[in-house]
């Protein structure tokens, strides 16, 4: 078996996660981190550690299912930490981890962006559907 330079293994991690390829795994990564709960739900978090109800009254309209679904894909991937502390009711907590940590400021920049923004694309839209009839 040949050796290959770091120039070569470099190249071949290029080609190994190109998330432009469907079946590349960093394609089906972008495919969760996209989702619009994700999103939110790693936001919520950045300020801190917070409660499964806490962080359900802070995300208007995700249903206890979804939610639910999206805390435990986030810390299947390592994003959130999940903490059970015994006590009546036993408490459980929700954090970013700090891979998480690296996550947030990018998707909280991102729902900052449509917060600020969504005006303009609301005109765009206008624009673009008065001009281009369905």
């Amino acid at each position: 078996m040949a050796t290959k330079t770091a120039a070569q293994r470099r190249e071949q991690a290029r080609i190994d996660y190109d998330a432009f390829l469907r079946n590349c795994p960093t394609n089906q990564l972008l495919g969760r981190l996209s989702d619009k709960w994700v999103s939110l739900v790693v936001s919520a978090l950045y300020a801190g550690p917070q409660r499964y109800s806490d962080i359900g009254r802070r995300i208007a309209g995700v249903s206890p299912k979804m939610l639910t679904q999206t805390l435990r894909t986030l810390e299947r991937d390592g994003i959130v930490s999940r903490t059970v502390t015994p006590s009546v009711p036993v408490r459980v907590d929700y954090e970013l981890t700090p891979l998480g940590q690296s996550l947030a400021g990018l998707l909280t920049a991102v729902k900052e962006w449509a917060e600020t923004h969504f005006e303009e694309v609301r005109t765009a839209r206008e624009q673009y559907d008065g001009e281009n009839p369905a």
